[in-house]
């Protein structure tokens, strides 16, 4: 039953660009910058097979303790500050190989890394938690003076912390920037906060905040952030505070302002009062804008007064204002839940004739109604519609549509997407083979097809989830066909990848190892695709 997979050996890892409501504009569309000696060769593009042999190899040979430059070899004369790029975006999660074949390719003769490289594997060992790894990077980059060392490095370095849950070594790394050459100021102090904020470390933010505010002088900026972090943890409470400190200190008082204590008012459920607020800003010389309203509306669909939210946009159309796409996407989101699918392609139609263009998120909430209530017919013209209007599918929308698949029956359909899926540039993952896996296990007579989808992942590199592995082997025994364990656990041990590898025990009987289980467990909401209302997982 070995099938190997017509998909080429891609993972789609997205890279994370950090993105700021209150960066400067000049940050505003790409963070990083090339600026290097080498240049690639005019017209060159980085062939994206080179690409996936190269980040084949990375992952195949993570351990330390792997030989990895041997395999890298025959590439030497393949790379550009292009490719490597791309390589280090598309392996953002392989801290250790990432920075292995970053110092590989520095070595090259001739070749020289460009900025953004550096800005990305400074990303990438942040984002794997590798910080003693980071830190001795720059202090490299210090020493033999690769670079100028940015602000948004250590801009970089604060997420990092951050998403950690270690405020306290974010903080510390602010104050490490003077060691390196950066002077910080008060764009630094807003990204710092900011990200303590999103990451709801308010409480560390605010005791930085009143430690610095000495040193350097907030504005109205500084202060919208610590309101809107003081809202997402719902203390109203502490957001007034800052909003009166705002005045005593001379202060200019805008409508960002205006707006950060109107959404934490809203958020802690005190509508009335944020009402209050808002007919203050008029009698102060104030207009509201398109951001102002947005708040209302999102807090009248919070508590699911949908007829609330609609008289507040249409007071919006009368002047002219136009809601974000998020703004647009919990209305979309109420009328989903609601059952009311007309109005909400009348909202989605809406937002493309005023000139804002619906996301994936807006289209998946569609379809997830759609799936849940098993229409395919209308699934399946929403995608098409998605794809005509430019936006690719990701893995949710291909995950939903195949699960619903896989529930009525649909076989036909599903291969017809599947086979699709290529063409359109999307590559399955583990959790768009694992709808598929769990999908057919649960279907009387469909085995065969749970085992094909299985080896074909194996076959392209891609580690299976341990709970998908068991539930395959549980399947495959309980029909009397234990002889196709070996099969299986055999073309795992006989993988490069060392994650499958190990997951070939999990084949032939034993438990999950803790790391494999806590790293499932931990997987993030949206990976899950909790956010539609859906898991990959088959009920």
């Amino acid at each position: 039953m070995a099938i190997r997979a017509s998909f080429s050996i891609t993972r789609t890892i997205n890279h994370f660009f950090f993105h700021s409501l209150f960066s400067p504009k000049t940050h505003h569309s790409r963070l990083f910058s090339s600026q290097t000696i080498h240049q690639d060769p005019p017209h060159s593009h980085s062939s994206p097979q080179y690409i996936n042999e190269i980040c084949r190899i990375l992952s195949d040979f993570r351990d330390p303790h792997h030989e990895l430059e041997c395999p890298l070899t025959a590439f030497s004369d393949k790379i550009t500050s292009s490719l490597v790029e791309q390589v280090l975006k598309r392996c953002r999660n392989l801290g250790f190989s990432a920075h292995r074949f970053f110092l590989w390719a520095k070595r090259i003769p001739g070749f020289m890394h460009s900025k953004e490289s550096y800005h990305i594997l400074v990303d990438i060992l942040g984002s794997s938690k590798q910080f003693p790894l980071l830190w001795d990077f720059l202090s490299e980059i210090k020493e033999n003076q690769c670079i100028e060392i940015s602000p948004e490095i250590f801009w970089l370095i604060f997420r990092a912390y951050c998403r950690a849950n270690l405020p306290g070594d974010a903080i510390r790394a602010f104050h490490k920037m003077g060691d390196f050459g950066v002077k910080a100021g008060i764009v630094d102090v807003d990204q710092l906060l900011y990200v303590l904020c999103k990451r709801k470390h308010v409480k560390q933010a605010q005791e930085f905040f009143d430690r610095i505010n000495v040193e350097v002088m907030p504005n109205a900026k500084t202060y919208s952030i610590l309101m809107r972090g003081w809202g997402d943890v719902g203390d109203a409470g502490e957001a007034r505070k800052l909003f009166e400190e705002m005045r005593e200190r001379g202060c200019a008082v805008d409508v960002v302002a205006y707006n950060s204590l109107l959404e934490a008012l809203c958020k802690g459920g005190n509508v009335d009062e944020a009402y209050k607020l808002f007919r203050e800003m008029g009698s102060n010389g104030l207009a509201p804008d398109a951001c102002t309203y947005s708040i209302f509306i999102r807090a009248y669909c919070e508590v699911k007064d949908i007829h609330s939210a609609f008289r507040v946009l249409d007071r919006m159309r009368r002047y002219n204002l136009v809601p974000n796409v998020f703004t647009y996407n919990c209305i979309i989101k109420k009328l989903c839940k609601s059952e009311k699918l007309d109005e909400a392609y009348q909202l989605l139609d809406e937002m493309i004739e005023r000139g804002v263009s619906p996301d994936l998120w807006c289209y998946n909430a569609i379809l997830a109604f759609h799936c849940d209530h098993c229409e395919v017919n209308k699934a399946l013209r929403l995608v098409s519609r998605m794809e005509n209007e430019n936006r690719i599918p990701d893995r949710h929308t291909y995950n939903m549509v195949l699960k619903m698949l896989l529930r009525v029956g649909r076989f036909d359909r599903l291969t017809d997407v599947w086979e699709g899926m290529e063409e359109r540039g999307f590559y399955p993952a583990a959790s768009t083979y694992a709808v598929m896996v769990h999908g057919f296990c649960k279907k009387k007579g469909k085995l065969e097809e749970a085992c094909k989808y299985f080896e074909m992942m194996i076959d392209d590199g891609i580690p299976p989830y341990s709970c998908t592995v068991e539930l395959l082997r549980n399947r495959v025994i309980g029909l009397g066909f234990s002889e196709q364990i070996d099969v299986l656990a055999g073309k795992m041990e006989r993988s490069t990848s060392c994650v499958i590898q190990e997951l070939s025990s999990v084949m032939r009987g034993e438990k999950a190892c803790g790391k494999l289980r806590s790293e499932e467990q931990n997987l993030p909401s949206e990976e899950r695709g909790e956010a539609y209302g859906y898991t990959w997982l088959t009920e």
